[in-house]
């Protein structure tokens, strides 16, 4: 059987829950394993260059060591996946760039949620890494910790807020612009009425087409 490797690059048990349990509609007899790993090295969640530096080297050996068809890297500001990608030759996706290909497959300009405002600059990376930049509505930043956002109740009015902002600035999909948010989707997506694009979801049917190529 082919196997997806879901890396989370923090060492937050609970994200990684919440990775695994958003990506349930994926697992179904026949089809690949969809395993999700917490990096053990890495720090609470990712909010500094500093932190997204800090989990490339480690990530690239756990690549290394461990046997996969594909790996996905659950972070939505995609750290390390040069890297990575130099390390095996195996596909390697990130989630956020898997999120702005299924945006842009379904509108012409997208809105990113993001954890904090330093995510931004990471974001704008990997867009312009992409030739996409210019699709980008806007991005609106929560500035709030990772226990906030894992909690069931605590982020979503400021989430669905921050979707409402990201419509009235001509966005006409929303991206979850961190894998903590996973779980707020449906509401997200019903309060703003926009699609809203969860990205470890949006990278695991990636590589569900690339191992079927």
């Amino acid at each position: 059987m082919a196997r997806i490797l879901v890396i989370n690059p923090n060492s937050s048990e609970a994200c990684s829950a919440g990775i695994s349990a958003v990506l349930a509609p994926f697992r179904h007899a026949g089809g690949p394993a969809v395993d999700v790993v917490t990096l053990q090295e890495g720090p609470p969640a990712i909010y500094s260059w500093r932190d997204w530096h800090a989990v490339v080297d480690p990530m690239c050996r756990l690549v290394e060591r461990t046997d996969a068809d594909a790996y996905v890297i659950a972070c939505a500001s995609d750290p390390g996946i040069e890297a990575v990608r130099a390390v095996t030759t195996r596909p390697v996706l990130g989630i956020f760039r898997s999120a702005v290909a299924a945006a842009v497959a379904r509108a012409e300009k997208f809105g990113v949620i993001a954890l904090v405002e330093s995510s931004k600059a990471r974001h704008r990376l990997g867009l312009r890494a992409m030739g996409l930049a210019d699709r980008l509505a806007g991005e609106v930043a929560l500035n709030l910790p990772m226990d906030t956002l894992l909690d069931p109740d605590a982020a979503r009015e400021a989430l669905i807020g921050a979707g409402r902002d990201l419509a009235a600035m001509g966005a006409e999909t929303l991206i979850l612009g961190c894998t903590g948010m996973a779980h707020h989707r449906t509401a997200i997506q019903d309060a703003v009425r926009l699609p809203v694009i969860e990205p470890a979801q949006a990278a695991v049917g990636l590589a569900m087409i690339a191992l079927a190529a």
